[in-house]
């Protein structure tokens, strides 16, 4: 998977089409990740120690990675890879050609 735990995306499919978030988690096997302010679900909880009140709880839920892309300088663009002369593997924009991993 492309996208890394901390990046910035952009939602480019869904109800949340244009916003950006940074990425809190990653789920490779399933293609999904957890984006910061993005796609908020209602969970309704019973009364427990963390929480003895219950009730309604809103947090994130998982988006599939194909309705994302990174944004890299303020412009959304798609991720490759690239080898350095050391062996190193980076991730490159493919718009600019810049590399995203130094």
């Amino acid at each position: 998977m492309k996208i890394k735990k901390g990046d910035l995306v952009i939602i480019i499919y869904g109800n949340d089409r244009g916003k950006s978030g940074k990425v809190l988690r990653v789920f490779p096997k399933r293609s999904q990740i957890i984006v910061e302010g993005i796609n908020f679900i209602k969970r309704h909880t019973k009364p427990s120690q963390q929480n003895p009140q219950g009730g309604i709880v809103e947090k994130e839920a998982a988006i599939h990675v194909s309705n994302v892309m990174m944004e890299f300088k303020g412009q959304r663009t798609r991720i490759g890879h690239r080898f350095l002369k050391t062996g190193r593997k980076v991730r490159v924009a493919r718009k600019t050609g810049e590399d995203i991993d130094t």
